[in-house]
């Protein structure tokens, strides 16, 4: 009988970390009552600027720190209650690469099956190499791999055990476009075979293009938690941009006192209040102005528009990333 599955891969319930503090620096209050659950089969992106606590978050999960008060449940399974059980339904690729350099991708992957308990009969060492791209390097030192060979085997290494959760923090920081866009195919492609995705990132148009729900955490909090469209919609502001059959020098008067600029096209370009302004009224003005229109277009609110509006609005956070705070304490 197939265990049933559950309604969230990941809960946290009043998740908080204080990191203790020294003679340098007082206690840092990372996480702030953070309750958030992710839905199974989700592609979830978690943001945040420099500092915010994503990392911390997910190494709560990973078991690489300890919370200081709260839940956080694994596929079902309470982390406190079900340690072992729990570790077992996640993978997590850090953003860190920490592997042996004198073991080849084959014998890393064979390692790390043999360390989460995978009978060698079960184990899929080749058929995961070669889905990241390294069945040609099984053999080789770990040493010798690019830097992007050594990210997609953390990815590998991730998925030995099969987790029904995958956790990719900063996947992609730092590779080139090239192979972002190939370990964005190797994410959709687990997708498509069953796993839960949970991706950190600072790449705006990366959870933009992969995610189906996203949170943004800033200072602790969980500041939005929705569907990506209806995320989009958190900014009520579009730009309306008409290109005249002559470019233009300068905003016509009729405008006067509208949010309108022009742009180096000699296109105008002008920003409204969704559903408190008519685009009908604002072409009938550019007109009166002397505009004659040979096109035009809106262009809506993107992912960076909401992550500004719900974060910098409130204050920019302190510098730092997350990965210097999760080694305080």
């Amino acid at each position: 009988m197939n265990e049933p599955q559950p309604e969230f891969a990941l809960e946290a319930y009043g998740l908080e970390k204080t990191y203790r503090g020294n003679k340098k620096a007082p206690p840092k209050r990372a996480l702030k009552g953070v309750d958030l659950q992710i839905r199974r089969g989700s592609i979830f992106g978690l943001l945040g600027p420099n500092g915010a606590g994503k990392s911390t978050f997910i190494n709560i999960f990973a078991g690489l720190v300890k919370k200081t008060a709260g839940q956080a449940i694994i596929w079902g399974r309470d982390i406190d209650v079900a340690p072992r059980d729990a570790r077992a339904a996640i993978g997590v690729v850090p953003q860190e690469i920490n592997m042996d350099p004198f073991f080849s991708p084959f014998e890393s992957l064979e390692f790390q099956a043999g360390y989460y308990g995978v009978p060698k009969s079960e184990r899929r060492s080749m058929e995961i190499l070669d889905m990241v791209g390294l069945a040609d390097k099984r053999d080789a030192y770990v040493r010798q791999l690019s830097g992007g060979m050594k990210r997609r085997l953390l990815v590998a290494k991730a998925l030995v055990h099969s987790p029904p959760v995958l956790v990719l923090d900063e996947p992609t920081a730092g590779v080139d476009i090239e192979l972002r866009r190939q370990l964005w195919e190797n994410v959709r492609r687990l997708h498509e075979q069953g796993a839960t995705i949970v991706l950190t990132t600072h790449y705006l148009e990366e959870a933009e293009e992969l995610c189906d729900d996203i949170a943004i955490i800033h200072e602790g909090e969980v500041v939005a938690h929705e569907p990506k469209n209806q995320i989009l919609k958190r900014v009520d502001r579009k730009t309306l941009v008409i290109q005249p059959v002559e470019p233009l020098n300068a905003v016509p008067d009729s405008l006067a006192g509208h949010d309108a600029e022009i742009r180096e096209d000699g296109s105008l370009a002008i920003t409204y209040r969704f559903g408190k302004q008519s685009v009908t009224e604002l072409i009938e003005k550019a007109k009166s102005g002397g505009l004659t229109i040979e096109d035009l277009r809106t262009e809506e609110a993107d992912l960076e528009d909401v992550f500004m509006a719900l974060t910098y609005s409130r204050g920019e956070s302190s510098d730092g990333g997350d990965s210097s705070e999760d080694s305080a304490g």
